[in-house]
């Protein structure tokens, strides 16, 4: 054979050979073996190749191994550039430091797309960090809550003058405005752009451990002021007409044939003082309701029924309010401070209060527990508000509004903190008319 020729045929069984054996990259050998000119090259090698050995087959293994190899070369570069970006965040984390982008340049994760990292950037910042600003807020809205709870105890001292309390009052106030001026200079400080991550760290962890003291220490004072109160000698404040701030009594109604309603009431809106109460009960939302709206006296709703009350009570001062009534003729009588001012019969007579429903207090529902209107909406104080299924006497009534110790707690509902849960602003204080009152 004339070497030229054979040189080829080398060439040619060395590519049948790598065709057999596209993803084997170990030492090859090459063995050059003389074959007649009509034979097929690739069978004879006795390689492993595919059958027909013609310029085609040869053409498409060689195109195999090229795209083999090719594919080999990026995973190997990706694997290269993956080992390269966890080397970098190991060494940052290890480090405990955090780099900022490099000006102009957003940062991994930010926007669209991820972007591949390059050497020398910052690649941390695909690990979720709570922003500056909305730290900032936060705090700001705890701060708040803190000054509304070092209020209602300034409210307390005032009633209960005593130099200790008074004392830690101003304490608790020299903290929040101490916090107040360390959150407001981390504020600039932001807003000039100095300060890293790790200051930003340090100072929210300052910030919030001062917080938690504050937070343990006013909870401290609310429970011993709490402690220190009787179940019942509280009241409830809704200092706004709106339709979201209401309490709620825990418990329902029995199905009842007569009652008696009596509450103190503190109120100066106008016009009308809005609702001191309702009952809603599935089906019927004015199932039973005390309401004062616009221009129109007070009245008493019993299943969409109406009848007028003679209460005069929003001179802003302390009064005390007692309706009775029974299923028998519908007949009513209104008391007010001791004593009846008016009656009446035909309310909603046979018709019996119907149980299992929603009892709220500041509040006129439209729907079972909700559809609450802002403009019928309670604004005063409340207190002692108590529910009997049955018609108290005169002298009962007189007992209540003069806080005789003989006065009696309601056999359905009877005024206690435990039972009642407040939404949306409403707040509990120390009922005090009882103390004006003796």
């Amino acid at each position: 054979m004339p070497a030229g020729r054979a040189a080829r045929t080398c060439a040619l069984l060395a590519l049948c050979l790598l065709g057999g054996r596209a993803q084997d990259f170990g030492p090859t050998r090459f063995i050059c073996t003389s074959v007649p000119v009509d034979a097929d090259m690739c069978a004879a090698s006795g390689a492993g190749g595919a059958g027909g050995g013609g310029a085609e087959e040869l053409r498409t293994s060689v195109l195999q191994l090229r795209e083999t190899v090719l594919q080999q070369k990026e995973t190997i570069l990706s694997q290269k550039e993956t080992i390269r970006e966890l080397t970098t965040k190991l060494g940052r984390c290890e480090s405990q430091s955090t780099l900022d982008a490099a000006p102009g340049e957003p940062r991994a994760g930010a926007g669209g797309g991820r972007k591949q990292p390059g050497p020398g950037k910052n690649t941390m910042g695909d690990l979720s960090r709570t922003p500056a600003a909305e730290t900032l807020s936060q705090l700001g809205q705890t701060l708040q809550s803190l000054k509304t709870r070092l209020e209602n105890l300034e409210q307390y001292s005032r009633l209960n003058s005593s130099s200790q309390t008074n004392s830690l009052k101003d304490l608790l106030q020299s903290k929040i405005d101490d916090l107040e001026r360390q959150v407001l200079s981390r504020v600039n400080t932001l807003e000039e752009g100095k300060g890293g991550p790790r200051n930003d760290t340090e100072e929210r962890a300052k910030i919030e451990s001062a917080l938690t003291s504050l937070h343990q220490r006013i909870s401290e004072l609310e429970k011993g002021q709490k402690d220190n109160r009787p179940g019942d000698k509280f009241q409830l404040t809704f200092p706004l007409r709106t339709n979201y701030m209401y309490a709620k009594v825990r418990k329902s109604l029995p199905e009842m044939y007569a009652f008696t309603v009596c509450m103190w009431l503190k109120s100066s809106a106008a016009p009308g003082v809005g609702t001191p109460f309702s009952y809603a009960v599935p089906g019927q939302a004015n199932e039973l309701v005390l309401i004062e709206w616009g221009n129109n006296p007070m009245e008493i709703l019993i299943n969409d029924k109406v009848a007028k009350l003679p209460f005069v009570i929003n001179d802003g001062k302390w009064h005390h309010i007692c309706i009775t009534w029974t299923t028998r003729d519908g007949v009513w009588e209104a008391y007010q401070d001791g004593t009846q001012g008016g009656s009446g019969e035909n309310l909603a007579p046979y018709h019996p209060i119907k149980p299992q429903g929603v009892l709220v207090l500041g509040q006129e529902q439209d729907a079972l527990g909700g559809g609450f209107d802002a403009t019928q909406a309670f604004v005063g104080e409340l207190a002692h508000f108590n529910i009997w299924d049955r018609k108290l006497t005169p002298g009962e009534v007189y007992n209540l509004a003069t806080c005789s110790t003989k006065a009696l707690s309601g056999n359905v509902i009877a005024w206690a903190e435990s039972q009642i849960d407040i939404y949306g602003g409403a707040t509990k204080w120390t009922f005090e008319a009882c103390r004006q009152i003796n």
